[in-house]
């Protein structure tokens, strides 16, 4: 050391060159102990330095122990002079110690006291406070600070001659700008000092004036000035304090940047740590770098690239007057020579390598909050490692691994723990595939510490947290996210305060948009049961009831809307309608009856829907009655009087005097007869329509041996699904109970006209299937008939034009195999699945009411027709409705948006009626109405793709007689000419005879390349 007192080493923070003089001047004065910038309540951390575990860039994480929230940072990278000087003290057994105001100081007085509050407004002159270097850059005639100290720092060495001589230089400089400024305006600061000069004074009691400090420069001048030390005990009475803990957390390069938003960031922290582990020849090694990460985003960078911008590097610091190639000067370089003068390719090297992702580590011995080490925990169990340069994850939730680590990043979200955020999955659709955008920050360490107080695991916390944010929530919407998030995250035991809070929600909100918005997130919450193996059966209730309250209260709020609302209405009626699908689909499969059958009959089918008209025809049920898929084997009903002998009798005794089954259905024993003559369906599907009122599911009952014993309710007035197959005319058909180890059956029953059903086909334990009924003219049926009747193949619960579905081929399944318990009664069931049914009539009703604003009264034709609930002469008839003249131009543009907007213009390309409607409508809007309409047509056909919008505008100038029907369009596709353009295809041919290998040397290949 020189002279007498302590050695001041005032240093830019993380400064590559700073931290090179740090060295040097400490291996040279060898102090008897270091004091260092930091809060005090850090020194017990200090020996973790010399753990090879912890590897910069780290950072002291300081929180207050009752409000984890409020936390302060003192990051260190490895070319930190902080960082240099505690590696220093630790290598060479010197005692470390932190100098700065605790930290206890810092985290009360910035809840108290913002840093504005007191501070004058800043004058012109002091805007030096901000960057110092600033002022000094301008002083010696630069205009970026960065290339100034890049000049008389960086690029000057450690100092050989004299390692104390930059240090001197630097105090002399600062002491110039505090003379001037003061405390710039920064009254903070003066506390600050008066707290390092304390420390100093009890360090040098301690080891005389073998002491060595390193700070910021800024500070030296007030270190070097004479105060008392009850002048300075005065500037920290009164301090206010909160108890406080401290750790070493991971940092990362980015958030060393000023861009970041920290104070006393860097521009180019990946640069600067080049500089300070490059041994030699930095320029070389740096445009090396930048060679490798270009070549690994597929360009072309060769090795005579990178010599060549070196020597363009060269020569541009020449040509500069400086004394070494700087980040600016290797930046142009790069620019001209590697990235051909485009700048997409340069931000990707600033991105990855100016700034860079590198993301320190911590050893498990550091302190910890209990979730951190059970987060640790789950992130090695999982192999989920955490990084700071963003990457995309695919989880097959199949997979318990993937599984898990869904679940983890789930609940980490619920937490408020961003440390992935899920994205669209790519090449698949299913529920089972998940895509997350990884990483990794450092706030997350203060997020961990924050929702530590929920619980010391990340499954008890995130359930906590789940259960006071449902009490907490207003919205109705909220509480069915939250549902949705709690199952994703694998929380049941949260589920059921959730499920409390959104039933009170649920009854308390009135507004049908509120109610629309929740649906959607409820729906999909049923789905997870089938991947994630979550018991969704508590969320049925919730939303069926939603649902109808949403069914009641959507007609009314769709009328007397503006233009805005209106659009906002819309887009309630499309999330509904495909949450209503959603959950047809999750209730049949919950159910165990087909998705397909409950979309085709709106509800009916191997679980039965009551019809609000009461007919017989809404038990109608699809393939999967017959078949069996919903756990019961096929059944039928009784003789020709609609009832058995015994009710419907399974192995098990199932039925007796009073014909109930095991599962309480309704049976059909004597003195019953069940009416047949009033069943309004008319088709072959296999249903059980046997009389008039509502449908009732058919339950299974277990039969002996790994049979199925079936006892369906066929009682007087009412009609079983997935029961028999009912004819029009009052014909009975077959009852056959497929028993256990061939288990007897009932005899084919006669037809109405004295036909007879086929003898019944052998099931898969030795027992038998009832066979298809001949139709009413007594033709036998096949399974895949139609239908046939008086009334042709029309169901009255498919709406217009719908049809039953066909009975699939091949023997039933389930019979002679175990049948899963069923999870619901047949009168809920029959209440859940006609859900479907009954939002198909409250679109009819928007559909039909002129009140309805028109863009949701298109809307909803458009989903009825999507549904095949309305035939394409139908949706043209109500087309021509809306645009009638007697419509306003306005209203009957707000129609055609409804029905082929959002990407409908597929319809009009192959439906060229409704093009000829809204071309003859357009055509006739008045000109003064013309401006009004434009920008809502505008909006629509733009949504569409280029090459609708090509076909489109072909179809419409080809004019009315090329669109005029089948018989002017002749055999050609939509869109396209009659005749084949013979001059076109000879075009194509050449081609066609390469590729085929059948070309001839003088096939006329021009232009092929041959």
């Amino acid at each position: 050391m020189t002279g007498a007192g302590p050695l001041l080493l005032g240093v830019r923070h993380h400064g590559p060159g700073s931290a090179r003089a740090v060295r040097a001047a400490l291996d040279a004065a060898r102090p008897a102990a270091v004091l260092i910038e930091g809060p005090p309540e850090a020194d017990a951390l200090i020996p973790l330095a010399a753990d090879p575990g912890l590897r910069p860039p780290v950072a002291l994480l300081a929180h207050a122990v009752d409000e984890p929230g409020r936390s302060a940072f003192w990051p260190f990278a490895a070319f930190s002079p902080e960082w240099v000087a505690v590696r220093w003290a630790l290598e060479h057994g010197v005692p470390a110690r932190f100098i700065d105001l605790p930290a206890a100081h810092t985290l009360a007085w910035d809840a108290e006291l913002p840093p504005e509050e007191g501070e004058p407004e800043a004058t012109e002159g002091e805007q030096v406070r901000v960057d110092p270097l600033a002022a000094l850059a301008g002083a010696a005639g630069y205009d970026d600070p960065e290339r100034w100290w890049e000049d008389a720092v960086e690029h000057r060495g450690a100092g050989e001659r004299d390692p104390f001589a930059p240090f001197e230089a630097l105090a002399e400089a600062m002491g110039a700008l505090r003379e001037r400024y003061g405390a710039g305006g920064r009254p903070r600061d003066l506390v600050r000092e008066a707290q390092m000069r304390l420390r100093l004074r009890a360090a040098r009691k301690e080891f005389g004036d073998a002491v060595a400090v390193v700070c910021g420069a800024w500070h030296v001048p007030a270190l070097r000035e004479r105060t008392t030390v009850t002048a300075d005990r005065a500037l920290l009475k009164g301090l206010p304090k909160v108890k406080t803990d401290l750790t070493w957390v991971p940092w990362t390069h980015r958030r060393l940047a000023r861009s970041s938003g920290y104070g006393a960031g860097i521009d180019s922290p990946g640069w600067y740590g080049h500089l300070f582990h490059a041994p030699d020849r930095p320029v070389e090694r740096w445009l090396t770098k930048v060679a490798g990460l270009l070549r690994e985003e597929d360009r072309i960078v060769s090795s005579a690239h990178v010599i060549e911008a070196v020597r363009l590097a060269d020569t541009l610091a020449a040509m500069r007057g400086r004394p070494l190639p700087g980040l600016g000067e290797t930046t142009d370089a790069v620019r001209a020579v590697m990235c051909d003068g485009s700048d997409v390719p340069l931000a990707l090297v600033h991105d990855r390598l100016v700034v860079g992702d590198v993301l320190g580590e911590v050893p498990e011995s550091a302190p910890a909050v209990p979730l951190q080490r059970d987060l640790v925990r789950r992130q090695r169990s999982l192999r989920l490692k955490p990084e700071a340069l963003e990457r995309e994850l695919e989880l097959d939730l199949r997979g318990d691994t993937d599984a898990g680590r869904s679940r983890l990043l789930h609940r980490l979200r619920l937490l408020g723990i961003g440390w992935g955020e899920p994205g669209p999955s790519r090449g698949s659709t299913g529920t089972f595939r998940e895509t997350w955008r990884l990483r990794w920050e450092p706030e997350l360490s203060v997020r961990v510490a924050e929702a530590g107080v929920w619980g010391t695991t990340v499954a008890a916390a995130a359930r906590a947290r789940a259960e006071a944010d449902a009490a907490d929530a207003g919205a109705l919407a909220d509480v069915t996210a939250l549902a949705e998030r709690c199952l994703l995250a694998g929380l049941p035991d949260a589920l059921p305060a959730v499920m409390r809070a959104l039933g009170d929600r649920a009854a308390l909100d009135t507004d049908v948009g509120h109610l629309a918005q929740a649906l959607p997130a409820l729906v999909r919450s049923l789905r997870y049961g089938d991947v994630r193996g979550t018991d969704t059966h508590a969320l049925s209730d919730v939303a069926a009831a939603l649902a109808e309250r949403i069914f009641v209260g959507l007609p009314p709020a769709c009328t007397a809307l503006d233009s805005d609302a209106a659009e906002q209405m819309r887009g309630h009626v499309d999330a509904v309608h495909r949450a209503v699908g959603l959950l047809g689909e999750a209730l049949g499969s919950a159910t165990g009856a087909d998705p397909g059958a409950v979309s085709g009959t709106g509800g009916a089918g191997a679980a039965g829907g009551a019809d609000a008209e009461g007919a017989g025809s809404d038990g109608v049920g699809g393939p999967e009655g017959v078949r069996g898929l919903d756990g019961a084997g096929p059944e039928a009903a009784g003789g020709p009087g609609g009832a058995g002998p015994e009710g419907m009798s399974g192995p098990e005794g199932v039925g007796g005097p009073d014909g109930a089954g095991s599962d309480g259905a309704e049976g059909t024993g004597p003195g019953e007869a069940a009416g047949v003559g009033a069943a309004a369906d008319t088709s072959t599907a296999p249903t059980a329509t046997v009389g008039t009122g509502e449908s009732v599911a058919a339950t299974p009952a277990p039969g002996t041996g790994g049979g199925v014993a079936s006892s369906p309710a066929v009682g007087a007035g009412r009609s079983a699904s997935a029961a028999a197959l009912s004819h029009a005319g009052g014909g009975a058909a077959a009852a056959s109970v497929p028993g256990a180890g061939g288990s007897p059956v009932s005899a084919p029953a006669p037809a109405a006209d004295g036909g007879t059903v086929s003898p019944p086909a052998p099931a898969a334990d030795g027992g038998a299937v009832s066979a298809p009924a001949p139709a009413a003219d007594g033709s036998p049926a096949s399974p895949s008939d139609p239908g046939a009747g008086a009334s042709g193949t029309t169901d009255p619960a498919l709406g217009i034009g719908g049809r039953v579905p066909s009975v699939p081929e091949g023997p039933a399944p389930g019979v002679g195999g175990s049948v899963p318990p069923v999870p619901e009664s047949p009168d809920r069931v029959r209440s859940l699945l006609g859900l479907r049914r009954r939002w198909r009539a409250v679109l009819r009703g928007l559909a039909g009411r002129d009140a309805v604003a028109g863009v949701v009264r298109g809307r909803a034709v458009r989903l009825l027709m999507d549904e095949g609930e309305l035939g394409a002469g139908e949706a043209a008839r109500l087309m021509g409705v809306a645009l009638s003249r007697g419509t306003p131009p306005l209203e009957a543009a707000a129609w055609i948006e409804g029905f082929v907007g959002g990407g409908g213009g597929m319809l009009l390309v192959h439906d060229e009626r409704l093009l000829g409607l809204v071309d003859s409508w357009l055509t006739g809007v008045p000109a003064e109405a013309f401006t009004d309409v434009l920008p809502l047509l505008r909006r629509t056909f733009a949504a569409y793709d280029p090459g609708v919008r090509r076909t489109l505008g072909e179809l419409v100038r080809r004019g009315p007689g090329g669109r005029g029907g089948p018989a002017a369009r002749g055999p050609g596709a939509p869109g396209f000419g009659v005749e084949p353009d013979a001059g076109r295809a000879d075009a194509v041919r050449p081609v066609l005879r390469l590729l085929l290998g059948t070309a001839t040397e003088e096939g006329n290949l021009t232009g092929v390349g041959v």
